[in-house]
């Protein structure tokens, strides 16, 4: 066993804790979370970005999605900890493990701070027969980890109106008129990128999402921020002063909350616990916050902006292609100097600030670990064989991207080109779906695998997420996944990701991703697809026979405009080139 986990159940001993639950989730319920708040992986080793860690006195489980089976399978090796494989048959949600597991009148422990408000509700009514007492203000995890790395505290940045589209006056006077149609006197938000949008601000507490540590309430003629106010420059303070902004100790947000009184608008499902909690003195109204959709549908500026910086992203990508099947040639490139070549590329483009989320530059059998990540130990060469996939986005100043595209660097198996065909098959239908208005990702997700369920294969992660303008390359609330049960409506504007893929373990992964803008389609009450992501998919990894005439003619289609945008900003050899790589096929 773990010491970590042996010195948990210690602590948990001395507190009278029967068992204990540690969440991946900072106190915002961000997916990805900074060093401060990384105590499941502490605790557990497991490192991917999604996962929960249950202790008992006995028995130690983790659950995460199909996304890291492989991965966390690795990483929980001789740890003693059980991998719970999300969502398979015959695996027991954490409810029904805990109802098994506790004895009756006995105690769950856990910070009230870091576990989403919801899902306590789901726990509560699971455990309620067995009279089990809640432990919701002991950060037990916390008094085990020693040397814990502090609260991030990172100066934060503000976007133009000139890219973004919207002032932070007219923002909040949007949100304030959401506000009044719900009869609530004011709207309390807990999530990062929410109120990262709605400033007009970006910061860097959180490793690749540009968002900073904080929590809002906005009434009818004021708004309070609750952040630390050292992050914030001279000229922010005075505009932020200037638009009604008061900025209070990050700390003081539960006191706050606790003074409140008439209506609250909050959403349950993305506060946490203490924050919902501490709402006893008001009426709350349950709700999705108004600021959620606003941020999904991109308003025109920010649609631009987005389109400007996926041409140099696609630039930067479609370079590092072109150098990469010349480089392999001559030897000596790993994965992770790969990803810093590629990263090298993207500093060319104007406005870069970094990337969007942890490369996965996977080559040959790393590539079915979805989530794949290389560290110095597992640092493979890439050879002039098989196949790269390669997963990684940017931020610019105008926009965020994220990209997946599986590099053909020899030659392939029957094997490899059926399944690298497929992928791409189903990744062109849903490129050019056409479907009416009020229809759910869950239903589209349909379109995307259906060519796979042909041929009895499937894949175990969604087929498409939404994305943040210069924020969180996953943003809710559209999801492109048969699994989602309660997903938004596609609506225009939105920029969702199209990644269909295949992953055979200890033998090779495909995906092919580019992220989409929804749009009016010619068909009055119709929507459609239009990509954003501007590389070409590498033909040589085509088998012709699982392609029919329809994706063969949307694939030439895609590669005429990705050769017509990028040929103008390339030099004569890289346009030959291009022109090679997207030929009709």
């Amino acid at each position: 066993m773990k010491e970590t986990i042996t010195a948990l159940r210690r602590e948990m001993k001395r507190r009278g804790i029967f068992a204990y639950i540690v969440l991946t989730e900072d106190f915002h319920g961000s997916e990805y979370v900074g060093e401060h708040f990384r105590l499941r992986e502490y605790l557990s080793g497991f490192t991917g970005s999604a996962g929960t860690l249950v202790v008992t006195e006995n028995d130690a489980a983790l659950w995460t999605d199909g996304r890291y089976f492989i991965q966390a399978a690795c990483e929980l090796s001789d740890s003693g900890i059980v991998l719970m494989k999300q969502g398979e048959p015959n695996v027991p949600t954490v409810e029904k493990f805990l109802r098994e597991k506790m004895p009756d009148n006995s105690v769950l422990g856990f910070d009230g701070r870091a576990v989403n408000a919801a899902f306590a509700r789901k726990l509560q009514n699971a455990l309620s027969e067995k009279h089990i007492t809640f432990s919701t203000d002991e950060d037990v995890g916390g008094a085990v980890w020693k040397n814990r790395p502090p609260l991030s505290k990172q100066p934060v940045f503000a976007v133009s109106r000139d890219v973004c589209g919207m002032s932070r006056a007219e923002k909040l006077e949007r949100v304030r008129g959401k506000i009044r149609s719900e009869n609530a006197d004011c709207l309390a938000i807990s999530a990062l990128d929410e109120i990262a949008w709605l400033l007009n601000l970006r910061g860097n507490d959180v490793e690749y999402n540009p968002v900073f540590l904080s929590f809002m309430i906005v009434y009818s003629d004021r708004v309070q921020l609750f952040a630390e106010r050292s992050i914030f420059g001279g000229e922010i303070l005075s505009a932020l002063n200037n638009d009604g902004v008061e900025i209070l100790p990050y700390d003081e947000i539960y006191n706050a909350l606790g003074k409140l009184q008439g209506s609250v608008l909050v959403d349950e499902r993305a506060v946490n616990l203490r924050f919902w909690d501490s709402l006893k003195n008001a009426e709350r109204i349950a709700k999705q916050s108004p600021v959620t959709l606003m941020k999904a549908c991109k308003n025109p500026v920010e649609i631009t902006s987005e389109k400007s910086a996926h041409i140099k992203d696609g630039l930067a990508v479609t370079r590092f292609m072109m150098w990469l099947y010349n480089a392999v040639k001559d030897g000596g490139i790993t994965e992770i100097s790969a990803a810093g070549k590629l990263d090298e590329f993207r500093k060319m483009g104007a406005g870069y600030l970094g990337q969007s989320f942890a490369p996965i530059m996977a080559y040959g059998a790393h590539g079915a670990i979805v989530h794949y990540s290389a560290t110095d130990k597992t640092n493979a060469e890439i050879l002039p064989r098989g196949l790269l996939l390669s997963d990684t986005g940017g931020h610019y100043i105008d926009g965020t991207t994220d990209i997946t595209r599986t590099f053909v660097l020899g030659e392939l198996s029957d094997e490899e080109k059926r399944a690298y065909t497929l992928v791409l098959a189903a990744h062109l239908d849903l490129l050019s779906a056409v479907f009416p208005n009020g229809v759910r990702g869950s239903v589209l997700d349909g379109i995307a695998r259906q060519v796979l369920w042909q041929n009895g294969l499937d894949f175990n992660h969604g087929t498409g997420h939404g994305v943040g303008f210069l924020l969180n390359v996953h943003e809710p609330p559209q999801r492109i996944s048969w699994r989602s049960p309660n997903d938004a409506v596609l609506c225009e504007g939105m920029i969702t990701s199209d990644e269909p893929g295949l992953y055979f373990e200890g033998k090779f992964g495909i995906r092919h991703e580019s992220l989409l803008l929804c749009e009016k389609s010619e068909f009055d009450g119709f929507l459609k697809f239009s990509p954003l992501t501007c590389v070409p998919f590498d033909a040589a990894g085509i088998d012709k026979r699982y392609l029919t005439e329809r994706q063969m003619s949307v694939l030439n289609e895609y590669h005429r405009w990705v050769r017509e945008t990028l040929s103008d900003l390339m030099n004569g050899e890289e346009r030959k080139w291009l022109e090679e790589i997207t030929r009709e096929i």
